[in-house]
């Protein structure tokens, strides 16, 4: 949804995010502190930047939004931006998969491979952001993160297989998703909080009963 200056609100997030994630990246990288701090230091920075601009500069955009989503007043022009920018995110990892996975697992073998490590590592966080970009309109900012990470947790408790954890990963995202959706409108709730609310039972339900990680077959050991 375009603000008063006419501008895409997905450029600006694409732009804020990319600096974030860059930001957390060099600071990893030439300073002692670690990534999840760094990370934490930039996200909050730059979210208390923007609530100042946004209540310094005229906009048709409500905080609500932004905050926790509003997947149920996207139109069709927001559709089709989120479409083509998750379609972009997955060509990209699809056609790179082997090098960003050797970057993050082993990045020692991947300098020894003469891989490009830090052009890969920003690329990565590039298409974090990109990732960003396009669930901000569903769930907001603040809910944005659980989205990102608790797919991934889902999937790490069912198997070792990355590309197993991949698919896992994004079919508990989905199911998590159409439910949430389901649940808001019949509880007529806020949506993004209904979806994580739900990919959160799946996490919960994976931890008690996935057959070789859970709390259950753990036991039986």
């Amino acid at each position: 949804m375009p603000i008063s200056s006419g501008i895409p609100l997905a450029i600006g997030a694409f732009i804020a995010g990319l600096f974030c994630a860059t930001g957390a990246g060099f600071l990893k990288r030439n300073s002692r502190i670690k990534e999840d701090t760094a990370m934490g230091v930039v996200f909050t920075g730059l979210f208390a930047f923007g609530l100042v601009l946004f209540s310094r500069t005229p906009s048709d955009m409500h905080l609500d939004h932004i905050l926790v989503g509003n997947i149920l007043g996207i139109g069709k022009a927001q559709m089709w931006q989120t479409i083509g920018l998750g379609g972009v995110v997955l060509l990209v990892t699809l056609l790179l998969r082997r090098d960003l996975l050797l970057i993050c697992f082993d990045p020692g073998q991947a300098r020894v491979m003469a891989l490009p490590d830090k052009s890969l590592n920003y690329l990565l966080l590039a298409l974090l952001s990109l990732a960003i970009v396009v669930a901000l309109q569903t769930v907001g900012i603040i809910l944005v993160v659980a989205m990102l990470v608790t797919p991934g947790c889902v999937a790490h408790l069912w198997t070792d297989r990355f590309d197993r954890m991949l698919v896992i990963a994004a079919v508990s995202a989905v199911v998590a998703t159409v439910i949430g959706i389901l649940v808001s409108y019949h509880l007529d709730a806020s949506t993004g909080g209904c979806i994580v609310l739900v990919q959160a039972a799946l996490f919960f339900a994976s931890l008690a009963f996935a057959p070789k990680y859970g709390i259950i077959a753990r036991k039986r050991i």
